[in-house]
């Protein structure tokens, strides 16, 4: 592998820790885009498996009071039986048409949620919206590690706050790659390759996850569901791009 991929690749861990770090989510949202245009989609996801498990790791004794696990389960139930579905699917995804679908809902919705200024505490379909919103993130987990958009967009229409948000995300984020990261390894997709650049980028992915979470606790309600939101767009643009120019 030569120089300047290497960079690439440390410099998404870095952009991809720091935003996990920040959030509880967000390096398969950062990376994922960066690492596509030098490694293949195949070991990108499951750098991004690893990577994400390794930042939110190193952060969870800091957010650990913040989880609410009475709000998180039906999350993480609807989460885990999706992720085998996700799993299977990887082989029969066509990378171009999937990076752009994500792409379009992370442009849409976000813009919509950050236009919408009024606060939103829906409260529409209860414990069983909460488990079909798992479920869906659990199938995007599986497939390419984005386990988190939906459930983070939906936690902005139920108007939860800054550690109720930050608990569910990392939480639900955790558990899903994790189960995701298992299956993959389990079924023998995982390669030398892919844990020689995990090792790679292993400090860039610790350091970036250290310095998103020292700037996550200076961030009130309405700073970290701006921030969100922004990332959430960011990514839509990223993936958009990765797919027309690839």
């Amino acid at each position: 592998m030569s120089t300047s991929a290497m960079t690439v690749l440390i410099f998404g861990a870095l952009a991809g820790g720091f935003v996990s770090g920040l959030a509880g989510f967000g390096t398969a949202l950062m990376a994922l885009g960066i690492w596509l245009y030098v490694v293949p989609p195949n070991v990108a996801v499951q750098l991004v498996l690893i990577c994400s498990i390794i930042a939110q790791t190193s952060t969870l004794p800091s957010i650990w009071r913040s989880i609410d696990f009475k709000l998180v389960w039906p999350f993480l139930a609807g989460g885990i039986v999706g992720v085998p579905l996700g799993t299977v699917l990887v082989a029969y995804a066509d990378p171009r048409d999937f990076k752009l679908s994500v792409g379009i809902l992370l442009l849409v919705f976000p813009a919509a949620l950050y236009l919408q200024r009024r606060p939103m505490a829906l409260s529409v379909g209860g414990k069983v919206a909460d488990t079909g919103i798992g479920f869906a993130g659990g199938v995007l987990g599986g497939l390419a590690g984005l386990s988190g958009p939906l459930p983070i967009l939906w936690a902005s229409v139920r108007g939860w706050g800054k550690d109720e948000r930050r608990g569910l995300f990392q939480t639900f984020n955790w558990t899903i790659l994790t189960a995701a990261l298992c299956m993959q390894a389990g079924s023998g997709l995982i390669t030398h390759q892919t844990m020689w650049l995990a090792l790679l980028v292993l400090p860039a992915t610790i350091g970036g996850a250290w310095l998103g979470a020292r700037a996550y606790h200076a961030l009130s309600d309405g700073n970290f569901r701006d921030i969100v939101l922004g990332l959430l767009f960011l990514s839509g643009i990223t993936l958009v791009w990765s797919s027309i120019g690839g």
